[in-house]
C-alpha cells in the first residue's frame, strides 16, 4: 500500500456557539499548530461584537490567519477564501507547524478541500430579464419556477432570497444545466493535505440553544447596536452587502431602521442564530469522514487532544 506523504492539516468544524474557538486555542497550547479562521463574517474589519470575533488579547496570544482582511464594503467569496487559506497553510507548514482551520462556514471548507465548479459570470441582460419576470410574478413565483428546473437548489434557497434565486436561474439560462449539478464539480486533483476532521455535533441541542441566547444577550449588552450604528455612519454600506447579511447585523440594522422594537430584535436575532446553527449541523452530518465530538459531554479538550495526538503520531 502506498504511503500518503501529504502534509497534515486539521479541520475543526461546528455550529455557532459550540466552543470551536476556545477548543482551537487550547489545542494550540498542546501541539505545534497554526490557526486559520474559516468564518465568512470574521474576514471583515469592524464586525467584532456581532460576529463573536475573538478579542484582541486572545488574538495576540493565539493568532488566527484570515481575520480582519476585508473592509465590509468589499466582497469576499469562497474562491477568495480557498486561495487565501492555501497560502496560509503553506506558510504555517513552512514554519514547521500544522494548520488547524477552525470555523463554521461549510462552503469555505468545501471550496478549500473539494474545489469549486466553473460557473458563468454574471450576465446583465439575463439578470434584467429575470428581474422583469420577478416584477410580474414575484420572487416566490420565481422560486416555484426554480423548483421545477432545479429542485435541489430550490430546496436550499429560501423563497425570499431574491439574490440566490436570480443567480440559480441565471446559471440555468446561460448553461442549460441546473446549478446544483454544476456545483457538484470541483477539484480535479486530490487535496494536497491529509486532513483530520473534527466535528462538534451536540446530540442534545438545548444547551446549544441556551448558549446562543446568552451570547446574543451578551452582544447586545457589549454594544452590538453601537457597532452597527458606526457601520451605518460610514454612509457607504447597505444591508444587502454580504458583510451586513451576517446573522445579528441584519436584525440590528432593521431595528435601527425602526422596523421593530428591541424585544423583537432580540427574538429575531436569537431565532436567526438558531437557524444558522441548524443549517451548520445539517451540513456537518454530511461530512461522513469527520470524527464527531459531542461538545456537551465531559472532557472535550481531552477527547479532541487524543484524536489530534494520534493523527500527528501516525505521520
Amino acid at each position: 500500500m502506498p504511503v500518503d506523504r501529504r502534509p497534515l492539516a486539521i479541520f475543526l468544524m461546528g455550529p455557532t456557539a459550540s466552543g470551536k474557538t476556545a477548543l482551537a486555542c487550547a489545542l494550540s497550547k498542546r501541539f505545534p499548530l497554526g490557526l486559520i479562521s474559516v468564518d465568512s463574517a470574521l474576514v471583515y474589519r469592524g464586525l467584532d461584537i456581532g460576529a463573536a470575533k475573538p478579542d484582541a488579547a486572545t488574538l495576540a496570544r493565539y493568532p488566527h490567519a484570515l481575520i480582519d482582511i476585508r473592509d465590509p464594503s468589499e466582497p469576499y467569496s469562497a474562491a477568495d477564501f480557498s486561495t487565501d487559506a492555501q497560502a496560509a497553510m503553506q506558510r504555517i507548514g513552512g514554519a514547521g507547524r500544522i494548520p488547524l482551520l477552525v470555523g463554521g462556514t461549510g462552503l469555505y471548507f468545501r471550496a478549500l478541500q473539494r474545489g469549486l465548479s466553473s460557473l458563468p459570470d454574471a450576465d446583465a441582460e439575463v439578470r434584467a430579464q429575470l428581474a422583469e419576470k420577478a416584477a410580474a410574478i414575484g420572487w416566490e413565483g420565481m422560486h416555484r419556477r426554480l423548483a421545477e428546473l432545479d429542485p435541489q437548489a430550490a430546496a436550499r434557497i429560501k423563497p425570499g432570497d431574491a439574490q440566490r434565486i436570480q443567480r440559480a436561474l441565471e446559471v440555468i439560462t446561460l448553461t442549460g444545466q441546473a446549478l446544483s449539478a454544476q456545483q457538484q464539480g470541483g477539484r480535479g486533483q486530490p487535496f494536497p493535505w491529509r486532513v483530520l476532521k473534527l466535528a462538534l455535533l451536540p446530540q442534545d441541542r438545548a444547551p446549544l440553544h441556551a448558549r446562543i441566547a446568552r451570547r446574543f444577550d451578551d452582544m447586545l449588552h457589549e454594544g452590538l447596536l453601537d457597532e452597527v450604528r458606526a457601520l451605518r455612519r460610514r454612509g457607504d454600506l447597505t444591508p444587502d452587502l454580504p458583510a451586513l447579511r451576517a446573522v445579528g447585523y441584519r436584525q440590528a440594522w432593521e431595528h435601527l431602521d425602526g422596523l421593530y422594537d428591541a424585544a423583537e430584535l432580540r427574538n429575531r436575532g436569537i431565532f436567526a442564530t438558531r437557524q444558522l446553527a441548524k443549517r451548520q449541523i445539517t451540513w456537518l452530518r454530511s461530512e461522513l469522514d469527520a470524527r464527531v465530538l459531542d461538545p456537551e459531554q465531559g472532557n472535550l479538550l481531552g477527547r479532541a487532544a487524543d484524536a489530534v495526538g494520534c493523527f500527528l503520531a501516525a505521520k
